[in-house]
């Protein structure tokens, strides 16, 4: 299955998966983790010998890129008898791109913007960057080509932040090789050629003279949140759009994948990606919404503690964060509820929030505390989100688990954008109490970059359609 998988992704630019679970660039175990994944969401298990005939059958019908769901296919097909062989089945489960092999490569060129840069190399740009280099392999699709930062001070600069790349407290080490190049200044990462850059501002850089054109610039310093401040990227040579990791202000379209990126248009020069509390919520909140009706409700996220914080005591100009992170919980605001609206016009209004950071480095938690308009079992809430997370548009944003014993650090690398954890659903009439688990690095990050994605016309179909 490895060669196949691989050779479909990089020949292909087709991405497989396994019930959500992408298996490019897997272990065996991996693999057979994804499978098994199957027992917790379908009342049977899946087999590789079930997914092996789909892979070998997709390998032979020259398929444009795409992302491909193995496991459902082969579900489908199992539960459809078998009556016809795999490959007629598959030249109708995924019609669209049987026989499209390079077909996209001519509109992938017109579109042009797929040169990235980050802006800051922080929690998020890191994340970012092992992200796009990852997704690198399949060609056709964003180059990460440079990233921006203020000069250190120390003379091995560049080797301290190729290092923070390589090594990661909380998500592990990078996945392949990475080395520097002092005399061009740069960093590659598994083969890719990552200019780095010094600057003292956003309007200060001529891209082009590294060969980077109308990219897309990923700015996750923070430091600029309105459109003055982003529009100074614009600016600099060689850039064509700009997305914030962070909240924007004033008249920033705010975009949760998922919620509403169909609002992104040509004419949009400066996004915003939301925070990641918003990201992680407003899937559920709507999905909740779309099927039971939301009247008003109150979210606490549990936070992990971030740089923001003090590490030990000290003067912070916040309430309360200048206690030390590691040894407190700390009550602090969040406008994620409200933020909410921006994408979800519809629960303005609705619903308000608060934080409470907490001594751990990653993974968070929101409890949503709804009432809603119509009567509710905690049976009928978790069916219909396990039905959410597996089989409708908002699958890559929400996922479920049904496991009594899961803990926090079981959703570290989680890019989904929230977990909802089905065994501590409450639900008593018109009331329900979700808990959505999220790593708040990592699946903001994925969130990130499929905006981006469709930013830059990067855009790739996927398969199976809703199968109920």
């Amino acid at each position: 299955m490895i060669p196949l998988i691989g050779r479909l992704y990089r020949k292909n630019n087709v991405v497989t998966s396994v019930y959500g679970r992408a298996i490019i660039n897997q272990s065996v175990i991996g693999i057979i983790r994804a499978h098994r994944f199957v027992r917790q969401v379908e009342e049977y298990e899946l087999s590789v010998h079930d997914t092996l005939p789909i892979l070998e059958a997709m390998d032979k019908l020259e398929l444009g890129q795409a992302h491909i769901d193995i496991g459902k296919l082969a579900v489908k097909y199992k539960s459809e008898g078998g009556s016809e062989s795999v490959e007629e089945f598959l030249k109708r489960e995924i019609a669209p791109v049987v026989g499209q092999y390079g077909a996209e490569s001519q509109e992938n060129a017109e579109n042009g913007t797929k040169d990235v840069v980050l802006y800051g190399f922080g929690r998020i740009g890191r994340l970012l960057a092992r992200i796009l280099i990852e997704k690198a392999g399949g060609g056709n699709n964003l180059r990460l080509r440079a990233i921006v930062v203020r000069q250190g001070g120390a003379d091995n600069d560049l080797e301290k932040r190729a290092s923070l790349l390589r090594r990661d407290s909380v998500h592990g080490p990078f996945n392949g090789t990475i080395t520097v190049d002092e005399e061009n200044s740069a960093i590659i990462a598994n083969g890719n050629f990552i200019k780095v850059i010094y600057s003292d501002g956003p309007d200060k850089v001529d891209y082009t003279q590294y060969g980077i054109d109308n990219a897309v610039v990923i700015d996750n310093t923070g430091k600029w949140r309105d459109e003055e401040g982003l529009g100074l990227h614009l600016k600099s040579k060689g850039v064509s759009r700009v997305i914030l990791t962070a909240p924007g202000k004033g008249d920033i379209k705010n975009i949760v994948y998922g919620i509403n990126n169909d609002w992104i248009t040509d004419d949009d020069k400066i996004l915003s990606a939301a925070s990641c509390t918003t990201n992680a919520i407003t899937p559920v909140l709507k999905a909740i919404h779309d099927e039971f009706g939301i009247e008003d409700g109150h979210v606490e996220t549990v936070h992990s503690y971030t740089n923001d914080q003090n590490l030990i005591d000290n003067y912070h100009k916040g309430s309360r964060r200048g206690r030390s992170a590691p040894l407190n919980m700390v009550i602090t605001e969040t406008g994620a509820a409200k933020a909410v609206a921006k994408a979800l016009p519809e629960l303005k209004g609705k619903l308000s929030g608060n934080a409470i950071r907490v001594p751990t480095p990653n993974v968070s938690m929101a409890i949503l505390n709804l009432n809603l308009q119509k009567d509710v079992t905690v049976e009928s809430a978790n069916d219909y989100l396990r039905e959410m997370a597996l089989h409708s548009e908002l699958q890559k944003q929400i996922d479920f688990v049904n496991s009594p014993e899961v803990v926090s650090t079981d959703f570290v690398g989680s890019r989904h954008a929230g977990v909802v954890d089905a065994q501590a659903t409450i639900a008593n009439g018109k009331r329900l109490i979700l808990y959505v688990w999220y790593d708040n690095e990592f699946g903001y990050s994925a969130q990130v970059i499929r905006v981006v994605n469709q930013m830059a016309g990067v855009t790739y179909p996927v398969f199976p359609k809703r199968a109920r």
